[in-house]
């Protein structure tokens, strides 16, 4: 068996797999986030490890897997965040991870001593405070106490491959994430980091995802329940190892969506894509030689699971997420827009000044209508950033979805009539990281042979074809939705 850990947002979704990565059962072990006024999104590096052993206890057990039968342990992990160990690898303080967004004035820094378009050329990448490099340089300017303890930055995954094994390192994926990183030369920038006035002796060695770092130790073999010398793949970022659990591989594969915490539209290329308006980004694929060119927004899924709290609060209600969508179906939206930046901006708009807001309320207007603007605000902020694809050359005609909001047949449907593309939901969805993990894993532990057996571990279960009619009215309500947006851009900037 393989077991495969996706380090996300809200919790630790593990999978066990056979060895050529079918996958047998899934667990999901939560975690909290601290998400406080001021950008503040931090979480407990410790939580990640007990969700960890927590997950795999649950695997074993429910399945009656012996843990001698694990053959590799891979990872998927959340992007962009900052987790700084000090010289023992003992977390100094919370880990900032990707929504955080206080480090604006960090990130505006680097563009002034880079250049925005230069920062791009560089790391396939706008300088932002959303990746990991400003949020560094957050720490040594506002808690200089504990900066000075910092002898090792990682991400996420990066530190729980270390409880388990000894070994901290990082892959080209996760590097691709943190703006510190030279997509040309495949190792961490000097030139960014003079700029950002950062050692690189911080950031930890570089090597391929399916490098298997080592073992696990024998002094934490009880802890997490598998023997010592059990092989671990290091794995990549939850974005790279999603495409790959979607069997996104090579160009001709074509688009996905993943609609999760954060939402984006993503392909593989075999090098990165540059949009003169900078609107998209490119990470590295977990597939050498191939990259994935994304275009990632804050609140996708977020969206949703806000609002569903909002309107539905008890968290007892059963199928409160069911009962909402479904009032939602009929609902008519015409002329109410969501503006789905409740965690600031990425794509397309880069301005971590943005907020939500629904436009157009009308005293006739109720929770169905709340919620399906949501969807299809969501819709409309990805719509524009397919257009960037689009006018890059790259046809976007049909896009798999995964990720739990793939769930959801409204939201597909909304999603197909809005991009005036065919929306396939795949047969694993909510586990499609962890199984992109799960065939790293399998690769680097020589169990399989190529990672291109990945597209025939998840099947495309139904189709969304758009509506002509609803696509023409969809159009231009999108152009409505770019004006709004347009319209309160400044005062979203007063408001910093």
């Amino acid at each position: 068996m393989i077991i495969a850990h996706d380090l996300g947002t809200t919790g630790n979704k593990a999978s066990l797999h056979a060895t050529d990565g079918t996958l047998v059962a899934a667990v999901t072990t939560r975690y909290g986030t601290d998400f406080r006024a001021g950008g503040i999104a931090e979480q407990d590096p410790h939580a990640w490890w007990r969700a960890v052993c927590e997950a795999t206890a649950a695997l074993l057990s429910r399945t009656g897997t012996r843990p001698a039968e694990v053959r590799a342990v891979g990872f998927s992990g959340q992007m962009m965040g900052a987790v700084l160990l000090d010289a023992q690898h003992r977390p100094i303080r919370p880990a900032l991870i990707w929504a955080d967004h206080r480090s604006g004035e960090q990130a505006d820094q680097l563009n002034a001593k880079l250049g925005p378009h230069e920062a791009y050329r560089l790391l396939g990448h706008r300088a932002h405070p959303t990746y990991s490099l400003s949020k560094v340089m957050w720490v040594r300017d506002h808690e200089p106490e504990n900066f000075a303890r910092v002898a090792h930055v990682c991400l996420a995954k990066d530190y729980v491959v270390h409880r388990l094994t000894g070994v901290l390192r990082t892959d080209p994926s996760d590097a691709s994430s943190t703006n510190a990183y030279d997509q040309h030369a495949g190792d961490w920038s000097e030139t960014v980091l003079d700029a950002a006035q950062l050692d690189r002796s911080l950031f930890p060695p570089i090597v391929a995802s399916a490098t298997c770092v080592g073992e696990a130790r024998a002094a934490i073999a009880e802890e997490i329940g598998l023997p010592a010398g059990t092989p671990v793949v290091l794995g990549g970022g939850d974005g790279p190892l999603a495409a790959l659990g979607a069997g996104i591989i090579d160009p001709e594969d074509g688009a996905y969506t993943y609609l999760g915490s954060s939402s984006w539209v993503s392909m593989s290329a075999a090098r990165p894509l540059h949009d003169p308006q900078l609107r998209t980004m490119t990470f590295d694929h977990v597939v050498p030689g191939r990259y994935v060119p994304t275009a990632t927004m804050q609140a996708g899924g977020a969206s949703l699971e806000w609002i569903t709290g909002v309107l539905r609060p008890d968290p007892g209600e059963e199928d409160r997420f069911a009962r909402l969508l479904a009032e939602a179906a009929d609902a008519d939206t015409s002329g109410l827009f969501f503006l789905p930046h409740l965690l600031g901006e990425r794509s397309p708009h880069w301005n971590s000044a943005a907020r939500g807001a629904f436009v157009g309320l009308s005293r006739h207007h109720g929770q169905a209508h709340l919620a399906r603007a949501v969807l299809e605000g969501v819709a409309f902020n990805l719509a524009t950033c397919i257009q960037a694809f689009r006018e890059a050359g790259h046809p976007v005609t049909r896009v798999d979805a995964i990720g739990g909001g793939a769930a959801s047949d409204l939201w597909l449907q909304v999603l197909a009539d809005v991009w005036g593309a065919t929306v396939r939901r795949r047969s694993i969805v909510e586990e499609a990281n962890s199984l992109g993990a799960a065939v790293t894993a399998a690769v680097g532990s020589g169990l399989l042979d190529d990672f291109r057996a990945a597209r025939d571990l998840s099947t495309v279960e139904v189709e969304f074809a758009p509506d002509p009619g609803r696509h023409d009215d969809y159009t231009r309500r999108h152009a409505d939705f770019r004006a709004a947006y347009a319209s309160l851009e400044p005062w979203f900037e007063r408001q910093r």
